[in-house]
């Protein structure tokens, strides 16, 4: 599968699922408190399939304009409804039950985030350890005297297991603060504290070598260049390479370590190389031609050849994170409500102007990071969703209206003033609602777009 299809499938099974779970929130509320559902619809449009289920007669579609989905419950203002009926209409409902129907979509989103987290978390993940390479020149890391080989063990005093962990707990702290002290110890076994200037990301945002810009970077270790592992029928293969080969130098440019093996064989797709093996103490010429391999819209060299040794690297770089069942559930628990939380506290931020509008990612973002997440394993494309499904939850419940945020808003109102509001005034809501919406996805695709062409 190519790298753009394979992208695409990957954003439509996270679409499909996210909005599935929502709807269905919606859908099991309203058939809890006795509302009769409609339409079920997974897409907006024309509609590509469709299945009448159930006593009602409900109708399962799935529909051509996939970004989103529906509901469709009994409603006197949307049609007329048979005297019999009325009491299963959604607007003779009491109010409380209104709310519980419309809540439902978001919490199934927030219940999704954490049942995710709870198995990933109980499963246990292998994740890289937080371990830095090499600063970058004049880096704010190279200023404050981090080196390669660093292990980080706290950010800011609180401790990290993980890259990852280690990442999300600076983009915290980094909304509130210019400088971030890292625990670390290095390769000597000496601990020392260094403080880190983060305020050139403070604004510009976290999105794609944010840490990078910090000269925070994955150490990579030096490996010898020798033969691991040989893929049948490739072209290592089929060039006579064997495991244990060490190779000395390709077109008699010397080689130091497997990374110039890699960057050789990925720059030639297609195109002849000569490598000079050490072979049980003698040097061997073997000529080997990489197979073309498309990765992400772009040809790239591959021999099937893998290094030695990475068992070694692994356990120097990696590290299995799990914990009990209970534990498990707290943590997924706290995960969910830590994101959600720094979500809103973000678009607050957003709104005043402390954090840049770049920040917000429309569904090429999207896309990209899912099947960024899905190429890495099933752990990391859970962990996407997740993500997602907590943004999925916490935009839905903002107050705008045409959100389910801005129905929940209505009806507080609602009991407020101890009467429904006017129509005319729900309609000049979806209005301003719905411009608002079409601004955000406007700026969104804005952001997408500026990023494929900036890189």
């Amino acid at each position: 599968m190519s790298g753009f299809l394979y992208y695409l499938a990957a954003f439509a099974v996270a679409l499909g699922i996210l909005v599935v779970v929502h709807e269905f929130g919606h859908y099991l509320a309203a058939r809890w408190v006795g509302v009769k559902v409609l339409r079920f619809s997974v897409g907006f449009g024309r509609s590509l399939w469709v299945r009448r289920l159930g006593q009602d007669g409900t109708e399962w579609a799935i529909a051509a304009f996939p970004l989103g989905g529906y509901v469709k419950m009994l409603d006197e203002r949307e049609g007329d409804v048979p005297a019999e009926e009325l009491h299963r209409s959604f607007n003779r409902q009491p109010v409380q039950w209104r709310m519980l129907i419309v809540a439902a979509g978001p919490a199934a989103n927030f219940l999704l985030a954490i049942v995710l987290y709870w198995g990933l978390f109980w499963y246990g993940t292998e994740e890289f350890k937080p371990v830095l390479g090499v600063p970058a020149i004049a880096s704010p890391a190279a200023v404050a005297g981090l080196e390669d080989g660093d292990l980080v063990r706290q950010v800011g005093g609180e401790k990290v297991q993980t890259w990852q962990e280690m990442r999300w707990v600076l983009l915290q702290q980094a909304v509130d603060h210019d400088q971030i002290d890292l625990e670390v110890i290095n390769p000597r076994n000496e601990i020392s504290i260094r403080r880190v200037d983060v305020s050139v990301v403070r604004r510009s945002g976290w999105e794609g070598d944010a840490l990078e810009r910090l000269g925070l970077s994955m150490f990579r270790p030096r490996l010898p260049a020798v033969i691991g592992k040989v893929n049948p029928n490739s072209a290592a293969d089929a060039a006579g390479l064997r495991p244990g080969d060490q190779i000395v130098t390709i077109d008699d440019q010397e080689i130091s370590s497997w990374a110039d093996v890699v960057s050789a064989v990925r720059g030639s797709p297609g195109k002849p190389l000569l490598l000079e093996v050490l072979r049980q103490g003698e040097r061997t010429r073997i000529p080997v031609t990489p197979a073309v391999v498309d990765e992400d819209g772009r040809e790239i060299g591959r021999i099937g050849a893998g290094v030695s040794n990475t068992g070694e690297v692994r356990a120097q770089l990696m590290t299995t994170v799990s914990y009990g069942p209970l534990s498990a559930l707290s943590k997924a628990v706290a995960e969910t409500w830590d994101k959600s939380a720094f979500t809103l506290l973000m678009i607050g931020k957003m709104i005043t102007g402390e954090v840049s509008w770049r920040n917000i990612s429309g569904p090429v973002t999207i896309a990209d990071y899912a099947g960024q997440s899905a190429r890495l394993g099933a752990d990391y494309y859970l962990k996407f969703l997740a993500l997602v499904s907590i943004s999925l939850g916490v935009l839905n419940l903002l107050p705008i209206p045409i959100l389910d945020g801005g129905h929940l808003l209505y009806y507080l109102v609602e009991i407020i003033k101890r009467g429904p509001v006017s129509e005319r005034a729900m309609e000049i809501g979806q209005q301003i609602g719905l411009t608002l919406l079409l601004m955000l996805m406007a700026f969104a695709f804005y952001n997408d777009i500026n990023r494929l062409f900036s890189g």
